[in-house]
């Protein structure tokens, strides 16, 4: 298997705009044993920025992750299996959506594979638990994007007494052999555990109820949930101690401060990229005797 994080440089952005001192590549890497309880929801490690000097990273990286989304897509076109994905977890009002908008909505959407997986139809639980995640991998060229993914049927599974031990156990096996076929098949895999505190939950719960143009968002059972807030962190630990690998590392991206998680998931997707280094494809065909000719067509 190929580890896409060999490199981890910080990302290089143009002349005057805000950088990580170190990458989130190093810096929110998962640490075997986890210990949520020890990260900080609030932390801003590598970034000394403040929010308002975020939005200049945001944007003046937007071109980098684009350029480089480009030349996945480009290569691909010419024979090569290079892809990404991106596993974004989180609990309840961590962020994703708002991940998926102000990260992935600045790249060409055609080169993009979004897949959101809520809760199991009657179809899907007729088959194995990865069957749905399998039907919706991306393909050669893409930057795909799991809004939530095969997490769920862990982590949900173990909070809620869905299944036992030893199947909860299976699932493991089975996410990690997965995993590592997506790998050598060329996918660079990031996996987000957006880290929010149940305080900060509380505050975004709170705002939701208050403002008439967000009750489409609230579920009143993303209260009861709650009430299984510890059991829901052991879980995660869990999880990510299980699956975590070089070819599929797990990153725990404080998510209090939004505009943090946005820019570090944007520098691991440019981290990832510049792993795989993607290549402009040659031309296959005379460019100086196609110049001619389009000359001649004036």
């Amino acid at each position: 298997m190929h580890d896409v994080y060999a490199a981890v440089n910080p990302v290089e952005p143009a002349a005057g705009i805000p950088a990580f001192e170190t990458s989130p590549t190093t810096t929110l890497r998962a640490r075997i044993p986890l210990r949520l309880a020890e990260i900080d929801p609030r932390g801003t490690a590598g970034y000394a920025g403040s929010k308002a000097e975020s939005k200049e990273t945001l944007a003046g990286m937007d071109p980098v992750l684009s350029d480089w989304q480009e030349r996945l897509f480009a290569a691909s076109r010419h024979g090569s299996a290079q892809r990404v994905l991106l596993i974004i977890q989180g609990m309840d009002t961590a962020g994703k959506g708002g991940i998926v908008r102000h990260v992935i909505g600045s790249v060409d959407p055609q080169g993009v594979h979004h897949a959101a997986f809520k809760a199991p139809t009657a179809e899907e639980l007729a088959h194995d638990f990865l069957w749905r995640i399998e039907r919706e991998v991306p393909q050669e060229g893409m930057l795909g994007v799991f809004d939530r993914s095969h997490y769920e049927d862990v982590l949900i599974a173990r909070v809620r007494g869905l299944a036992d031990h030893d199947e909860v156990q299976r699932r493991f096996a089975a996410i990690r052999d997965f995993e590592a076929r997506l790998a050598e098949a060329g996918t660079a895999i990031v996996k987000v555990m957006l880290h929010i505190s149940r305080e900060e939950q509380a505050e975004r719960l709170a705002a939701r109820l208050d403002r008439p143009e967000k009750h489409w968002k609230f579920d009143p059972s993303d209260i009861d949930e709650r009430a299984m807030w510890e059991d829901y962190q052991l879980a995660y630990q869990a999880a990510i101690e299980a699956t975590d690998a070089d070819h599929a590392p797990w990153f725990v991206v404080p998510a209090d401060r939004k505009w943090f998680a946005r820019i570090s998931v944007q520098a691991l997707l440019i981290d990832a990229l510049q792993g795989l280094n993607p290549q402009w494809p040659a031309a296959t065909f005379d460019v100086e005797a196609e110049k001619a000719r389009l000359a001649a067509s004036r």
